[in-house]
């Protein structure tokens, strides 16, 4: 049958005050509330019994420090707190001060301090109680009394409504629980909390979480296991099968203990070299199946009684290789090295382990008749490609030439106009044209018929290119006010080229060309269907815009469409001399397969500066080449 609250409670006083310890409190009953009950009422009279010690310590030894308690547990810190709080009140009596203790002190200290003090005053009241006349009877008022008791009305007085913990607000109170219990709903009551359905235990692998009142416990699941005992905190600990005795080692040999089992070692000792079997027996170590290599390379080790010794290797090489200089391993033979070429001319020898092999070298061909290599001709193989004029081969290679009034550029195949009149060939003045060079005569002098270079017939020594201005004593060379400076001669005028000097106020999408005495601004846009290349060339006396053809998606008439580059050539042809016969001045090449049975071809046309029909274009092929 379950049990009142009164009779569980009446069972946790009693054993407190049997025992004065409630940690080891047998619960007389399954139900969770008298459990609680039966604890919190010994807990209860364990602190008062505690507190009544500390007051009866104070009131005859007149000093706390001396008691000495056993361990640091609450009841010792009650019993403490008591002694301290009687003393206090003691010594507020003896002083005359009042009885009512500072509110700070605590509820519990300030009960302690009032009746340690007011026993003092009853003890003097008591002894001239018989010599003073008995006092009239006095009603005190309800705000007399609040002085007087100023914890009347506190809501906590004597515990207070909580079933654990109590603090007084002033118009109310506030419950609380203690560690591992939690308030319930009404505010009033405390529950315990399984801390092994909430995850808040503690407890490891291999354990399992057992609840109990305000806290819980961790239990092993299974044993320690052979060689383990289980101590009394749930932990496994080795057994020292040497100490316990309860080893099997034969009399010859010695226990030694190991983590769960124990090791039985022979008192007999082998030499260096041997070691013992789980008999005793000493057996011969085989140092070369060790895997740290005992003997130096070249040397074979041989296993000896409790030793060993390194023999020297005499290895015997094939062909094709040779011992290194220690003379403990075969190396390849590099007959490449040999000054002797045993591959011969035109080939390249490649050293392989063992042997060699020989291949043709780059420019050569192996033939399958003479079982040679034999040069590769790459002006006739690849006819008009390698070189922009002309292409010689040579035993290997090839190199490119330019015909005359060019030069061969940094690359080696492509030909520049080359600038004769840097070396000064003519008598006077000297005009540099594509693939050739003009020589003209200062005004006074004309040029000879015979070899078109001296000039003849002097007019006037001092004569200007442009305007002459007199000057006393001399005379002053002047140019035209734009387009045009002193030459250093102080004779002649030289073109400003704009260009160059970043004088001119061509926009950024325009192309600045030079002329003589000026600049134009050059604006050419590819055609639909066309977008400009990237690689756009200037050259001397020369703007070219190259246009690749750029089709829409889907756009057949595009694609079908012949024509797949347009070049954009500006060319400056400044007159020296009259012409009295055609003469070819521009040359226009072109990089493209040179058989006009071929199917891509090149157009030349000239589209802007034409207006009195004086140029026309030729169109033919030589060195390879398509030229205009």
């Amino acid at each position: 049958a379950d049990l009142s609250v009164e009779e569980c409670c009446d069972k946790g006083v009693e054993w407190a005050n049997k025992n004065r310890i409630c940690a080891s409190l047998p619960l007389i009953s399954e139900s969770r509330e008298c459990s609680m009950t039966q604890v919190q009422c010994c807990r209860s009279q364990l602190e008062k019994q505690s507190c009544s010690d500390g007051v009866d310590f104070a009131n005859v030894r007149e000093e706390c420090d001396s008691h000495i308690a056993k361990n640091s547990t609450c009841e010792a810190e009650y019993f403490k707190t008591c002694c301290y709080c009687c003393l206090l009140g003691k010594a507020a009596q003896v002083q005359g001060q009042s009885c009512e203790p500072n509110l700070k002190i605590g509820y519990q200290c300030g009960i302690v301090f009032r009746t340690c003090c007011g026993k003092g005053q009853e003890g003097i009241d008591l002894s001239i109680s018989d010599y003073a006349p008995k006092k009239e009877t006095v009603e005190i008022s309800k705000e007399e009394l609040d002085q007087e008791d100023p914890y009347l009305h506190d809501g906590c007085r004597g515990g207070g409504p909580c079933s654990q913990q109590c603090r007084d607000t002033g118009s109310s109170y506030v419950c609380s629980c203690f560690v591992g219990y939690q308030l319930q709903p009404d505010g009033i009551t405390c529950e315990d909390i399984n801390e092994c359905i909430t995850g808040t235990h503690n407890c490891g692998i291999g354990q399992t979480c057992v609840n109990t009142l305000g806290s819980f416990r961790c239990q092993r699941d299974t044993s320690c296991g052979t060689g383990y005992e289980l101590t009394d905190d749930s932990r496994c600990k080795d057994i020292d099968e040497c100490e316990t005795g309860t080893h099997n080692c034969p009399p010859d040999f010695i226990c030694q203990n190991t983590p769960g089992s124990f090791r039985c070692r022979p008192k007999l000792q082998c030499m260096s070299g041997f070691i013992q079997d789980a008999l005793g027996n000493c057996i011969d170590i085989n140092e070369c199946l060790s895997t740290n290599m005992p003997c130096p390379a070249g040397q074979i080790c041989i296993n000896t009684d409790g030793s060993f010794t390194c023999q020297r290797i005499s290895p015997s090489c094939g062909r094709g290789y040779h011992l290194n200089e220690d003379g403990t391993r075969c190396v390849d033979v590099d007959e490449c090295s040999s000054p002797n070429q045993p591959c011969g001319e035109g080939h390249v020898c490649i050293n392989a382990p063992g042997n060699y092999r020989c291949e043709c070298k780059a420019g050569y061909t192996f033939d399958v008749i003479s079982r040679t290599c034999i040069d590769i001709n790459e002006c006739r193989r690849y006819p008009g490609r390698l070189c922009a004029h002309k292409c010689e081969n040579t035993p290997g290679s090839y190199y490119c030439t330019c015909t005359m009034g060019f030069k061969l550029s940094a690359d080696g195949r492509s030909c520049e106009d080359l600038n004769e009149c840097e070396s000064n060939p003519c008598s006077q003045e000297c005009a540099n044209v594509y693939g050739s060079y003009q020589c003209y005569c200062r005004r006074g002098f004309q040029l000879s018929d015979v070899d078109g270079i001296s000039c003849e017939g002097e007019l006037c020594r001092h004569i200007c290119s442009f305007r002459c201005i007199n000057i006393p004593g001399s005379f002053q060379c002047t140019c035209p006010s734009t387009g045009y400076r002193l030459a250093p001669n102080a004779r002649n005028c030289q073109d400003i080229d704009e260009c160059v000097a970043e004088s001119h106020n061509c926009s950024f999408n325009e192309t600045c060309f030079n002329i003589q005495g000026g600049f134009r601004c050059l604006s050419l846009e590819c055609p639909e269907n066309y977008r400009k290349s990237g690689d756009t060339v200037r050259l001397e006396k020369t703007d070219t815009i190259r246009c690749i053809k750029s089709c829409r998606p889907n756009d057949v008439s595009c694609l079908l469409d012949p024509v797949h580059t347009i070049s954009h050539t500006v060319i400056s042809l400044p007159t020296f001399r009259e012409f009295t016969r055609p003469e070819e001045i521009i040359f226009l090449r072109a990089f493209t397969p040179t058989y006009p049975a071929n199917q891509a071809d090149i157009i030349f046309d000239i589209t802007e500066g034409n207006l009195r029909d004086s140029f026309d274009i030729i169109k033919r092929y030589m060195d390879g080449m398509t030229v205009g």
